[in-house]
This record gives structure tokens, sequence and C-alpha cells, in this order.
């Protein structure tokens, strides 16, 4: 990654949820490479999480690390004031286990709708309010393709994500007038380290893609930054899929 600094987004402050590994590592990487200040957000992964802020600083960004369950309404007041005022805020954490949906507990449910959906209320309730106040402001919706394609085995996690999408659109009518876009982008099957009970590297393959191969992390990023910029400021309420073609709306 290129030295960061003096970019479109210099002198803001991102805070990027779920960020230790994966897509919301690389968000981080390309918002600090823009000129942004980074708060790498994880519930437990700190080590992973203090990688992502290092690599940040070593290429000549900002970012700071920002332990927080998004689940507790305390806990993410208490990051959001750490943090602020935030500028940009990407909701990615997310519960990715597959369980049979005869097989699945109230508490499956429960923690998906927790981790995904109110998550996303609670972080953009803690930030909008200072956005609004800037007249700017940015929030992304990590979104997820079996919302919209179905897939077995994750009826639980399906329903929080496609609750995303009415979320995204009720902040951004509510919004739009104060200068805040408020965006869901939706990856497809993408290449990344995968956690137990998650999407096996079989049924990934199994997808077909129009492209012929799985997506990278930098490039659900790249179309994530597209969306942070002040160019994009006329982009809003929308639902964008990164999928290489395995879904077309």
């Amino acid at each position: 990654m290129p030295v960061s600094g003096g970019g479109p987004l210099s002198g803001k402050t991102a805070l990027v949820t779920g960020a230790s590994r994966n897509i919301g590592r690389e968000i981080c990487l390309r918002l600090a490479r823009e000129g942004a200040h980074v708060c790498v957000n994880t519930r437990r992964a700190e080590e992973e999480a203090r990688a992502v802020v290092a690599e940040v600083e070593a290429a000549g960004g900002s970012a700071s690390l920002h332990m927080a369950d998004v689940t507790d309404e305390a806990a993410v007041a208490a990051m959001a004031e750490a943090a602020g005022p935030v500028d940009i805020l990407v909701n990615n954490a997310a519960i990715r286990r597959h369980v049979p949906f005869l097989d699945s507990t109230l508490a499956d449910w429960r923690e998906a709708q927790a981790v995904v959906l109110e998550g996303a209320y609670l972080c953009a309730h803690a930030v909008l309010g200072s956005m609004q106040a800037k007249g700017w402001g940015r929030i992304i919706n990590m979104g997820g393709v079996s919302a919209h394609m179905g897939m077995a085995e994750r009826a639980h996690v399906s329903a929080a994500k496609a609750g995303l999408i009415g979320f995204t659109k009720g902040l951004a009518k509510e919004f739009g007038p104060d200068g805040i876009t408020v965006n869901c982008v939706v990856p497809g099957v993408i290449d990344t380290v995968r956690d137990p009970g998650g999407l096996s590297p079989g049924q990934a393959s199994a997808v077909p893609i129009a492209v012929g191969r799985q997506g990278r992390p930098e490039e659900v990023a790249e179309t994530v930054v597209h969306l942070c910029q002040p160019t994009s400021a006329y982009i809003t309420g929308a639902t964008i899929h990164v999928n290489g073609g395995a879904y077309l709306p």
C-alpha cells in the first residue's frame, strides 16, 4: 500500500467494524490510503486488529484500535466518543455460520440479528448526530448475497442481511438533506479466511460466477471507498453488488 496522507479523505475519521481481517482489513487499508484516520474495531481479535493498525501506520497512514462489541449499546457509545467525531462508518461486523434451520436455536437467530442488524443500528445511532452537525457523512452497510439469492442453512443470516437493505433506504431518505449518504455494498463469494461453520471452500467453488473466479477483498474495498468519496455525494440508498456476476439483479 502506498504511503497515505493528503488524499481526498484527509481530515476524515472512518470507523470500520469487524475490521481485523479479510474485507474489513482491506477497507481500512484503502481508506487510510485516501487520507482518512481509520478506527479499527474488533470484538475479540485484538492481535489481528493491532496488526491492521500497524500495517496502516507502516505505510504512513493513521489508525487506532477500538475494542468493542457492536451489540453492546454502552460499548458502542464509548467507542464512538473515543473515535469521534466519525465522518465515515462502515458496518462490516457480521455472523457467517451455517446452521441447518431445524438444528438452529432462537439464540442462533437472535445472535445474527444482534450483530448484523442491531449492531448497524447502534453504530449509526452513535455517529449520525455528529455527521448531521457537520453536514457531511458516509455510512456503508455491508450486505450479503444470501439475502438476495437465498442459501440453505443461512436463514438467520439472510434475514439479518435483508434487513440492512431496508435500514439503508430509511436512513438515506431521512439524512440525505443533511449531506449524509447511506449505501449497502453486497459482496459475492470472496476468497477470505473463513470461520469454522462458515461457507466451506467446496461450497464456495460450487457457486457459478460469470467471471470464473472468486472475488478478492480488495475488490470489495474499492467499491466501499468509492462510495466514501466527496465526489460520490449523489449515490445514496443504493444496494451495490460486487459478485463477479454470481448474482444478477
